[in-house]
């Protein structure tokens, strides 16, 4: 376990309201990916602590115990424009689900440092802007729970 590197493992936040409707956030780099609140584990931090941490630093939203976790992950290939941050024996990335539910929008801090614009999209459409599959299939899932 090298310290010096990113950990692979993450966590994806999908936030929603009760009409159905799906906070998506625009990356600023790169440009044009859409995505759901997602973050990297620090070394020593649970998935349910990086859930709220990034939850609080990407939308400025405190989780008041309505942050659920999905008992859910996802494990897929570290994309070559990011092999750079991990040690290079991590090839995968393991992803946690989490929902959090709002009764209807609030106001959204966005970190400028990562996302330029957001978006309050109903569910099909929000699942169709997502960039990565993970954040799609678990859009998704709110559609079609199991």
């Amino acid at each position: 376990m090298d310290k010096t590197y990113k950990r692979p493992e993450s966590v994806l936040v999908v936030i929603y309201t009760d009409q159905g409707e799906v906070l998506m956030l625009n990356r600023t780099q790169p440009n044009g990916f859409w995505q759901s609140v997602t973050g990297s584990l620090k070394w020593g931090e649970t998935p349910r602590q990086a859930a709220e941490r990034e939850l609080f630093e990407e939308t400025g939203l405190h989780h008041h115990g309505r942050l659920r976790d999905a008992r859910h992950t996802e494990r897929f290939p570290i994309l070559p424009a990011w092999r750079g941050r991990f040690a290079a024996s991590a090839h995968y990335n393991r992803e946690h689900l989490f929902y959090f539910r709002l009764p209807g929008h609030r106001l959204i801090r966005l970190n400028p440092r990562e996302h330029g614009e957001l978006r309050w999209l109903d569910a099909a459409q929000a699942a169709c802007r997502a960039s990565s599959w993970t954040n799609r299939n678990a859009i998704l899932r709110l559609l079609n729970p199991m």
